[in-house]
């Protein structure tokens, strides 16, 4: 009995240890999913986006919780490119929308105000958000369906498939996800046709893409049938789209075992490394959305908007986006610059900066050109994975 209770005090404290030592560890992989709705005060100049009832109207259908940046702001920038739509993003409460750790975006209207002024939807968007099953929002719900008409699109996009098969406007419809995500999907929804390897599925006005990356490629097509080729070609020129018409040639590949083994051994081996994002006024939303969302799916230490003050930024199609993580610490590894915006934090004499230039090349691309070089090409193929970008 004494021997089992030395055996008992050696091992139990040996296993606590590791135990914390692990969770330490991968805290950037157990974050990733996490998030934290904001909890300041509420206190913005909110500005009135105008209404122009000659245009059409696209309504990106928000989530305050969270909702997964670049399925929201990739439709919104390509919509605003066209320059003939008015494009909003809405949500139910007049709160800031979480979209990364410490950093929001507030919505242009909420679901009653739009009612009240009588808005239509031409076309309907839905990014993936923190309902991910068939128990949805009720008001999300009620919102959706009382705008939907037969004439109006809807495209959801990567995991906002659950948000668009709980309408049951897409049952008896293909429907695609996330190609990590179909299964759940199909667990949680029985009436769509789940359909894979494509970028994106269409039926009538019923739209949907792959994942997260894919936003562009559903965007593009809806641009395309409500303009025209001409239009759809000058808004992918402006972002450096690799592919001279809409690619819907995708590989639906999921994550897998040998996937995620790569990914904790970069976290538990390899340096993980303090990221920031200098983020200021004017700065485009979709290069934004690009660079944040492919790095933080290389699970790095930290990934630290850097906004050189505490209050708010502009971004280039007037979104008011609100950092909540106070003052970036100085000893970063690298310091991510899109364009010639200024660094600044005083950096580290270690500190690399990285600047982007993305005039003649896709951000997404970019980006995981750089991981690859950095991290190797197994991890490259386990961030392309979590991106859907096949």
């Amino acid at each position: 009995m004494k021997k089992l209770k030395k055996i008992l005090m050696i091992t139990v404290p040996a296993v606590l240890l590791v135990g914390v030592i692990l969770f330490v560890l991968l805290q950037p992989l157990l974050s990733f999913a996490q998030y934290n709705p904001y909890s300041g005060d509420n206190k913005f100049e909110w500005k009135s986006s105008a209404y122009n009832p000659s245009k059409k109207t696209v309504i990106i259908v928000a989530d305050n919780k969270v909702t997964e940046m670049f399925d929201m702001l990739a439709p919104f920038t390509l919509f605003n490119i066209t320059g003939k739509l008015n494009v909003f993003i809405v949500a139910k409460e007049k709160s800031p929308i979480l979209i990364k750790k410490d950093l929001f975006v507030l919505p242009q209207f909420t679901f009653r105000e739009i009612d009240s002024l009588k808005i239509p939807a031409d076309v309907i968007v839905l990014p993936a958000t923190s309902y991910r099953d068939e128990n949805q929002d009720p008001a999300v719900m009620s919102f959706i369906k009382s705008h939907f008409t037969d004439t109006t699109r809807m495209l959801s996009v990567c995991d906002g498939a659950s948000v668009g098969a709980a309408t049951g406007f897409y049952d008896g419809v293909p429907i695609t996800c996330h190609a990590s995500d179909i299964n759940h999907m199909k667990d949680h929804f029985k009436k769509p046709v789940w359909v894979q390897n494509m970028n994106v599925s269409r039926t009538g006005n019923l739209y949907s893409t792959a994942g997260v990356s894919n936003a562009v490629e559903g965007t593009l097509a809806i641009i395309k049938d409500m303009m025209d080729e001409n239009t759809m070609k000058a808004v992918a020129d402006s972002i450096s789209y690799p592919h001279s018409t809409v690619s819907n040639s995708h590989n639906s590949t999921p994550l897998k075992f040998g996937n995620y083994m790569t990914i904790l051994n970069k976290i538990i081996f390899r340096k993980n490394k303090k990221i920031g994002l200098v983020i200021s006024d004017g700065i485009s939303e979709f290069e934004m959305a690009s660079v944040l969302d492919t790095y933080s799916r290389t699970f790095p230490s930290t990934f630290a908007a850097i906004t050189g003050k505490d209050s708010t930024v502009t971004t280039k199609y007037g979104l008011t986006l609100v950092h909540s993580g106070g003052k970036t610490e100085k000893k970063l590894d690298e310091i991510h610059v899109i364009g010639s915006a200024a660094v600044t934090a005083e950096p580290a004499e270690s500190t690399e900066i990285i600047r982007y230039d993305f005039k003649k090349s896709y951000p997404i691309e970019v980006c995981l050109e750089r991981i690859k070089s950095v991290y190797g090409v197994k991890f490259y193929n386990a961030v392309k994975l979590t991106l859907d970008y096949n």
